[in-house]
């Protein structure tokens, strides 16, 4: 059986708890899983705008998820409240993504949209044909992230509650033993698949850019928004999913190690990342 990474060291920094499916896949295709992972998603420290927000459920229009992170905490406050997923078969619900609208689903709660890029400009591309115009849209998500969905869904004049349902925190990491590593040239692939990762990285690493910190190991990122991050903070993506996905992140991961073998770098997969401004 082809083993395309076969003797491939891959770092995996997502949560421990979400790490599970990439690790898998780097295993069975012949490849070392290093997991070590930047954060972990912890609950907020005050719940009362989410309870706030649950106890008004019925009254919104639309029920966003721009994580798979943010759907359990809403589930435990909605129990915690008393109401059932039933309560939600007035609202249109979107997930960010396959994964978030799986765990929807698995809840019994109906997904009205998933957009075809799993990131917060594809809900917006999506969401240009409906009248957004005074409807009233919840989003719970991280306690820190980016605002373009809210503000833009603002500007189109929808009314957004914006949420916090959990937050990411640096874990425990010897990250001395993880530098060592680095530079010794025995990493092949450092992957990112969210843009906390890439922040808590560098953090755990002291704030070095990351260049420095990851040597000649590859930087594979699942997307265009992460990669952007990892070209703020001092890195060059060498691998970009094409499909924003575990499996699309694997797969370039793939021809990356493919392309290199016939003597080229695979540009379909590689990714100069501009910034604004």
């Amino acid at each position: 059986m082809n083993k395309p990474l076969a003797g491939k060291r891959i770092v995996i920094t997502r949560a421990r708890a979400q790490a599970g499916t990439l690790a898998q896949r780097v295993k069975a295709l012949g490849g070392e899983a290093i997991e070590w992972p930047t954060i972990e998603i912890a609950p907020v420290h005050d719940f009362s705008a989410l309870d706030d927000a649950v106890a008004r459920i019925e009254s919104y229009d639309w029920l966003i998820f721009t994580s798979v992170n943010g759907v359990e905490p809403f589930l435990l406050r909605l129990a915690h409240a008393g109401k059932r997923t039933a309560d939600l078969e007035g609202l249109k619900v979107a997930a960010i993504g396959s994964e978030t609208a799986k765990r929807l689903r698995s809840a019994a709660i109906s997904v009205s949209l998933v957009p075809q890029r799993y990131q917060a400009e594809g809900i917006l591309d999506a969401l240009k044909g409906e009248p957004m115009r005074g409807k009233k849209v919840l989003l719970p998500r991280a306690a820190a992230a980016r605002d373009v969905l809210p503000e833009t869904l603002r500007r189109w004049g929808a009314r957004v509650d914006v949420v916090a349902a959990y937050r990411t925190v640096p874990p425990p990491i010897d990250a001395a033993y993880a530098r060592r590593r680095l530079q010794s040239g025995e990493i092949d692939v450092v992957t990112f698949t969210s843009s906390s990762t890439v922040r808590h990285f560098v953090q755990l690493f002291g704030g070095s850019n990351i260049a420095s910190i990851v040597g000649a190991a590859a930087v594979a990122c699942i997307g265009p928004i992460t990669a952007q991050t990892v070209d703020e903070l001092g890195g060059t993506v060498a691998i970009m999913a094409r499909e924003f996905t575990i499996d699309g992140l694997v797969q370039a991961i793939i021809e990356h190690f493919g392309s290199a073998q016939q003597g080229s770098l695979g540009t379909s997969n590689v990714r100069k990342v501009k910034t604004n401004g």
